[in-house]
């Protein structure tokens, strides 16, 4: 499979022209690559070292606002510079774009060169650590859904985002023939993610209509995060380039079902699966139960981290597979956690609660460090839960707003202790500016409700 460039590589094909732009790109609060483009020759010689960025980048929002009550950066401060300190080890060719490659940064404080704590790799990557040092890897795997639609976005945006035709007219779920119609769209996007080194495993066809998912093989939870980011923003630009627009938003429509980015993970050790106990009824490990225990009871304290938007709340409905409750089952879609794989060395579990909209660095990191508190808690696994999920009365909920998540994330001890006061602070603001903006729009539906008849 073709993979990511060396350095030398890199060299030789703009030696020989086939590379003449190299994509610069951080990865921001909401998951977008933001950067800048370099004449290769540029960045082979002199800035492969780093280069520099605003760092209100690392302080806005979806509108690239510069909200006020951050710590880390502020209209009183000047809104000085970061470091992107290119990551070489993600160096890739950009195939659905001529002559491009791209790299990751790390983001690093101007002055200290110490890693920004509150950037998403940067949180990722302290978690991994901390799993590390218990001896453990985990391996992680995302699942991208995301709704096609007939027009471009151009045309969209300039006509107020009505009038949303899919690019399909009906559920194409595992459909082979409407996903035909499609694949001026998903067979580039097959092609160009492989050939650019992410291990595509397949596309298919989801359960409504112009609604599509990608599924990527099992990797390391940082290259996992990274194939995540690399491939959303792939689809947007390959859905432009073929004259139509994708979306992530999880809720469009009130008349159909969301699009969610499922967590499938397991931990791992020199090529052994730890979560595998094969005399255990479904095989697993007493490691996958602790690990499951934390995952599960903490999953409220890190709802912002898999549901960032006001929007994100309005997927969770009952009968349409997002979960609304924070127990497990056996291969069960009901239930906000799904055990797979049973009795396999591929026995994992699967996170069900998380939007199309999530950020996948601070969703991952967010599961690995509930995670590792019920290891080291050795915190016990409650049953499986049967049947119907939503139909449970004892079932813990979910948070179902925004602002409740909110709440849980600014109070949590467990998030504190395990990323720092510093980074739960800043997220916490995210998700408080976001609701306030909310809280400012008036929408069609009020007025139409209540225009004449209020």
């Amino acid at each position: 499979m073709p993979g990511t460039l060396s350095f030398d590589d890199l060299k030789s094909r703009v030696s020989d022209g086939s590379i003449d732009t190299v994509l610069v790109c951080l990865v921001d609060m909401q998951g977008r690559l933001m950067g800048k483009r370099f004449h290769a020759a540029n960045f082979i010689e002199i800035s492969y070292d780093e280069t520099h960025c605003c760092n209100y980048l690392l302080a806005t929002d979806l509108e690239m606002a510069t909200p006020d009550g951050y710590a880390s950066t502020s209209w009183q401060s000047g809104y000085g510079d970061y470091v992107m300190k290119p990551d070489r080890e993600t160096i890739r060719p950009v195939p659905w774009l001529e002559g491009t490659a791209m790299v990751l940064c790390d983001v690093l404080d101007h002055h200290t060169h110490d890693p920004v704590p509150h950037a998403p790799r940067a949180v990722l990557k302290k978690q991994i650590a901390r799993l590390e040092a218990l001896g453990f890897t985990a391996m992680m795997a995302t699942e991208l859904e995301f709704f096609l639609f007939e027009r471009s976005f151009d045309a969209l945006r300039k006509d107020g985002y009505r009038n949303l035709d899919p690019i399909s007219g009906y559920n194409e779920d595992y459909h082979i023939l409407q996903t035909t119609k499609e694949e001026v769209v998903m067979r580039p996007l097959r092609n160009h993610l492989y050939a650019a080194g992410l291990p595509v495993e397949n596309t298919k066809g989801e359960a409504e209509a112009g609604q599509e998912e990608l599924n990527i093989r099992y990797a390391p939870a940082l290259d996992c995060a990274d194939h995540h980011t690399i491939a959303k923003h792939a689809v947007k630009e390959i859905a432009w380039q073929a004259g139509h627009a994708a979306t992530f938003l999880p809720k469009w429509s009130a008349d159909r079902v969301g699009s969610s980015s499922h967590v499938h993970q397991s931990l791992w050790k020199d090529k052994i699966a730890l979560f595998q106990d094969s005399e255990d009824p479904l095989g697993m490990s007493d490691l996958m139960k602790h690990y499951m225990a934390g995952l599960i009871a903490y999953a409220p304290e890190y709802m912002v981290f898999l549901a960032p938007y006001v929007n994100s709340y309005k997927r969770f409905a009952k009968g349409t597979f997002a979960p609304t409750k924070t127990v497990w089952s056996v291969d069960n879609r009901t239930a906000g956690f799904r055990l797979c794989g049973v009795g396999t060395k591929g026995v994992r579990v699967e996170c069900r609660i998380g939007g199309s909209d999530l950020n996948p660095y601070l969703a991952q990191a967010g599961m690995l460090a509930a995670g590792i508190k019920g290891i080291e808690d050795k915190m016990e696994l409650a049953p499986a839960t049967k049947g119907d999920v939503y139909e449970d009365a004892d079932a813990q909920e979910i948070p179902r707003t925004l602002r409740a998540a909110t709440e849980t994330l600014q109070g949590s001890a467990m998030l504190r202790a395990a990323m720092g006061d510093d980074v739960i602070d800043h997220y916490t603001r995210a998700a408080e500016w976001e609701q306030e903006e909310y809280d400012r729009a008036v929408t069609d539906w009020e007025i139409a409700r209540g225009f004449e008849r209020a």
